[in-house]
């Protein structure tokens, strides 16, 4: 399977697909195809893997894409500003990602539940309790808000990352929260009361900004309907008094 991931802050990738290929995705994420692209919905793993995936954020039902008669095309996008990142699954490696992250897969690779092994992780670490689990061998691609920031961790290497920063990372690497030193740092620094600490070996991405930080950024300037509807009234009198009426 030949990809290409192309655009900068609204990123899609697009696959080509062989008539002996399958690629899945998440339910809406399909941009674009070509004319001898199929699709069915379906519950891949049966009942019980798809609530599994409706608790990660995912829909029971994932997309199934193969091509007929020749190569096809197929180009798939994110729900948000942001990027696309390919990884690579063999020889037994396991990626765990936040809810959401997942895009497009091969066929080879399993989508299940994975959860937070420690009780501080659960509530504070910003992921929330239940993640998405990704193995077995192939391509999988991921999506998150913002540009993605990836480090490479050795044995005993820590980084400490601000809460809900963290989009993946592998199995090997442990993953904790840790409380931010010192009074004053906490609740006037400004960036919480806790951090995550990711312990190596493995890999592990980040992103530039989470949803639900581009969110509050973006809500002082979202329109009110009760302030929207004070401002037509005061324009409204303003109007009339111009206009001598």
């Amino acid at each position: 399977m030949n990809y290409k991931i192309t655009g900068d802050n609204l990123q899609i990738v697009t696959l080509e697909i062989e008539p002996n290929e399958k690629v899945y995705a998440e339910a809406g994420t399909m941009v674009y195809q070509s004319g001898n692209i199929n699709m069915e919905a379906k519950m891949r793993g049966g009942l019980l893997k798809g609530i599994g995936r409706k608790f990660t954020g995912e829909s029971m039902f994932l997309t199934e894409f193969t091509s007929a008669g020749g190569t096809g095309m197929v180009a798939f996008g994110g729900s948000c500003p942001g990027t696309i990142k390919e990884v690579e699954l063999k020889d037994g490696r396991e990626f765990m990602v936040q809810k959401d992250a997942f895009l497009v897969a091969e066929d080879k690779i399993e989508l299940s539940v994975g959860f937070q092994k420690k009780l501080g992780s659960i509530f504070f670490g910003g992921e929330g309790f239940i993640l998405q689990r990704l193995s077995g061998n192939g391509t999988v691609f991921i999506h998150a808000c913002g540009d993605f920031i990836e480090f490479d961790l050795q044995e005993g290497q820590i980084l400490k990352v601000d809460t809900g920063s963290v989009v993946g990372w592998d199995s090997t690497v442990e993953f904790d929260i840790q409380r931010v030193k010192g009074i004053k740092t906490m609740f006037f620094g400004g960036e919480g009361l806790f951090l995550t600490t990711l312990k190596g070996p493995g890999k592990v991405i980040l992103q530039s900004m989470s949803l639900s930080a581009l969110a509050s950024s973006l809500a002082p300037f979202l329109p009110n309907r009760q302030s929207s509807g004070s401002n037509s009234g005061v324009a409204g009198t303003i109007l009339r008094e111009t206009l001598g009426g």
